[in-house]
């Protein structure tokens, strides 16, 4: 049985958490607008202010911060840890994609739009050993009706953006294959987890009707797939709303096994540490930052400082 350890609570609503080398861990708060960073003893100081609603980070090649921020598409109104739904703002233009100098937490806004169209409500991302962003668009919805999300990739650098898959109905948690001849994503209101051979750094096939990609998986019941994070064996672990948890996906077998967590909104996993096997998991309906060792070594991601 895996125990699970509190490192940090009074969070508001982490996400993308990133293991850091000197032990502390780098956690957006979407309720903050902040990029935040916790240190071992639990302390969190603020590392930058993101406006918006930040939703994903990872180190990129010059070791700055990247954020994949929904631009506002969720609000926090009073008592909605007590009702279990976030709000809508009564206007949204679009989100965007950040990056943070870590040393002095100067925000420079790379992305907003592709191909003359804004993102819609950006979610989580994965650099690529080139240095380039796979990341995937949320989709917003004003209550009645829906903007939808797609798979992107992007230059680190803000010199170029591409929508590869469009017309998707809320994909979020994205990652690579240790080889990085797969894309993998997920689906949260479809509950499924997707599949894409890579064809070159940045390239994919182009989209053939309503064939996205490969289905590894759709999960029973209400259990909706948030971020993920891929293990150094290939499996995928994915964090899984409503019933709590961390959902394992074997891309060999599609067996899938179910990790608890004490929080029904569990929204992220990254690994760290010396041997890849710590595992640090965002609860966000408690705001709390948990860690654990995890049976199998994490996948070491590109540019991370371990």
């Amino acid at each position: 049985m895996i125990e699970i350890e509190t490192v940090a609570e009074g969070l508001e609503f982490p996400e993308g958490p990133v293991a850091l080398a000197d032990g502390s861990v780098l956690v957006v708060e979407m309720a903050r607008q902040a990029l935040s960073r916790v240190l071992p003893d639990g302390r969190v100081e603020v590392v930058a202010e993101l406006g918006g609603g930040p939703n994903g980070a990872a180190i990129g090649p010059d070791g700055a911060c990247y954020v994949v921020n929904n631009g506002g598409a969720l609000t926090f109104p009073e008592g909605w840890k007590e009702a279990g739904k976030l709000g809508l703002p009564e206007h949204y233009e679009g989100g965007y994609i950040q990056r943070v100098d870590l040393s002095t937490g100067a925000v420079t806004k790379l992305y907003d739009a592709c191909d003359g169209k804004p993102l819609n409500a950006p979610n989580d991302l994965v650099l690529d050993r080139t240095g380039g962003m796979w990341f995937t668009c949320f989709g917003f919805s004003d209550g009645e009706s829906r903007r939808l999300g797609g798979i992107y990739y992007a230059k680190a650098d803000g010199s170029g953006i591409t929508r590869w898959r469009s017309e998707q109905i809320s994909p979020n948690g994205i990652g690579l294959s240790p080889d990085e001849t797969r894309l993998y994503w997920v689906d949260s209101m479809l509950q499924r987890m997707w599949s894409l051979a890579i064809e070159a750094p940045g390239v994919v096939a182009p989209e053939v009707g309503h064939n996205s990609g490969d289905v590894l998986t759709n999960l029973p019941g209400l259990q909706w797939f948030d971020s993920l994070a891929v293990e150094a064996g290939g499996k995928v672990a994915a964090a899984t709303l409503f019933n709590g948890g961390i959902s394992v996906v074997d891309p060999g077998d599609m067996s899938v096994e179910h990790v608890p967590v004490p929080d029904p909104i569990t929204t992220n996993i990254a690994f760290g540490g010396p041997d890849m096997r710590t595992a640090w998991i965002t609860g966000s309906a408690t705001g709390t930052l948990f860690k654990c060792r995890w049976p199998r070594p994490g996948l070491r991601l590109n540019f991370q400082q371990i």
